[in-house]
């Protein structure tokens, strides 16, 4: 499981300003291998469909994985005749391979993809990208399985497709109903920082990508659809499940033990002056107070549970330092992951040996508590032991997360933030992205050179698109050196003088 990312988190977003002539605001990309029958007239009913009812310039991407037959030939036909047509070439198979090449490469501020048959109705791609034009949502999926949807499918292909579902529901705690309908979208500044994450090529690429933006808290919209089911279909379910079994296990370990920085990909709330910080009010003060006390409360009898164990063969000290000792160990770790939202293993060992020292006040609290019931009673019952050491517990308790917040796990998302990011041309209302004045570590594509200043980045960038040396396979396998930038928020007028719309 990846876990390189660019860091900070994700901008607010925004409504994409309507774009200017000639700068595609959607790339759908359609991957293909072997379809020398089907991509003709599938990228015709596209095309026609987009010009009829689309209202911003787009783009068409052919992403061939590695045909064998004439698709390769079909496609660059198609990219000569057609401007919004474009053809590109992969040499190893992988549909998730090709989606993250191409959107990698695209410099389309909305990116989707699609199916070659066109089994799902054209008329909802409209409603699938507009969530994401207009800021409201992060990814949009379309779904088969929602109320409104009409299907039209073997039974066989629907239980396999609900089973695979409720599986995903059940393991990974998915709220989304369709991870593998072939009908997809997601915002350009959203993919830059998620694909790194994703480590599939094939087809959990879907359910991966969704799964892990669900969990780091962005928005997935849902469009019902007509979807009719293509006989002639050559995908393998056989190996496929095999293949999705094998990704929910791993994406679920890797959730599990917090390897993932999915907290790079939150989103902060939007330009409403309701939404913005007040001061003086602690961040989070209400969830981190259940968190604990979830916590606090399992500490608390698994304490009292291995007090009572090692109390029947060692004496009541004893017993309570190793007890203490051990369940302030696993407090430690369980608030970490839970209550304060770290993960990963950076500063793990640093925040245990801070835990410890939060453990000796609670020892010095609860043995001294022992020493007092002692002296005041010659031979005190197993009752009146526990009873002072739960009132004892209960001040180390609230001494213990006041620690926590303030030393060992403190919030840190006011530090200031990389100035690399988003930034406006004012001779064009698109968006468009800065690149860095010297990347570190290797160039993130083969042959390309040390960039400074924005256009000649972007002009390498369109280069690279086109040509057929640009080695895709190693671009998907992200053998090349991070360069995910960090995007910084961005407003559609900068210059607007009503305080309202300014930064």
């Amino acid at each position: 499981m990846r876990t390189d990312s660019s860091p900070g988190n994700l901008p607010a977003r925004e409504h994409l300003p309507a774009g200017s002539a000639g700068t595609p605001v959607l790339d759908v990309v359609i991957p293909v291998y072997n379809e020398e029958k089907d991509l003709q007239p599938c990228v015709m009913r596209l095309h026609e469909h987009l010009k009829r009812t689309f209202p911003y310039e787009f783009r068409i991407t052919v992403a061939d994985n590695a045909s064998t037959d004439t698709t390769p030939q079909v496609a660059a036909r198609l990219d000569a005749e057609i401007p919004e047509v474009r053809s590109f070439r992969l040499e190893q198979k992988g549909r998730g391979r090709a989606l993250r090449t191409v959107w990698s490469a695209s410099d389309a501020p909305i990116l989707a993809y699609m199916d070659v048959d066109l089994s799902t109705d054209l008329n909802a791609l409209l409603p699938l990208v507009a969530p994401l034009i207009s800021g409201h949502s992060d990814l949009a999926i379309g779904s088969r399985l929602a109320r409104s949807s009409r299907v039209v499918r073997g039974a066989k292909r629907e239980f396999i497709s609900r089973t695979y579902n409720l599986i995903l529901r059940g393991s990974l705690q998915a709220r989304f109903t369709d991870a593998q309908c072939g009908f997809k979208a997601i915002r350009r500044d959203v993919a830059q920082v998620l694909l790194p994450l994703v480590e599939d090529t094939g087809w959990f690429f879907d359910t991966e990508m969704l799964v892990l933006a669900e969990r780091a808290g962005l928005r997935i919209h849902e469009v019902p659809v007509d979807w009719v089911d293509d006989p002639n279909s050559t995908v393998h379910i056989v190996k496929t499940a095999t293949d999705d079994l094998k990704g929910v296990w791993r994406v679920g370990r890797a959730l599990a033990t917090g390897s993932l920085p999915l907290d790079r990909l939150a989103r902060p709330f939007g330009d409403d002056p309701r939404d913005r910080e007040l001061t003086d009010v602690p961040k989070g003060l209400a969830r981190q107070l259940v968190g604990f006390c979830v916590v606090g409360a399992l500490s608390t009898l698994f304490y009292l549970l291995l007090y009572s164990g090692f109390r029947t063969f060692s004496g009541s000290q004893v017993a309570n330092a190793l007890a203490l000792l051990v369940s302030a160990v696993a407090n430690t770790a369980a608030n970490r992951r839970l209550t304060f939202g770290v993960r990963g293993r950076g500063g793990a060992v640093r925040h245990q040996a801070q835990g410890l020292v939060v453990f000796g006040i609670g020892l010095a609290l609860t043995s001294g508590s022992l020493a007092a019931l002692n002296a005041a009673t010659t031979n005190p019952g197993h009752s009146t032991e526990l009873a002072v050491l739960i009132a004892a517990n209960l001040a180390a308790t609230v001494l213990r997360f006041l620690l926590f917040r303030a030393w060992v796990f403190p919030d840190r998302r006011d530090e200031p933030a990389s100035p690399v990011g988003a930034v406006r041309n004012p001779a064009s209302p698109t968006y468009s992205t800065a690149a860095p004045q010297q990347y570190q570590g290797q160039p993130p594509y083969p042959g390309q050179q040390q960039y400074q200043g924005h256009q000649q980045y972007e002009q390498f960038r369109t280069e690279q698109f086109h040509t057929d040396q640009f080695r895709a396979g190693e671009a998907a396998d992200r053998t090349y050196g991070d360069a995910t930038m960090q995007l910084e928020a961005v407003r559609p007028y900068d210059d607007d003088p009503n305080p309202r719309n300014a930064r």
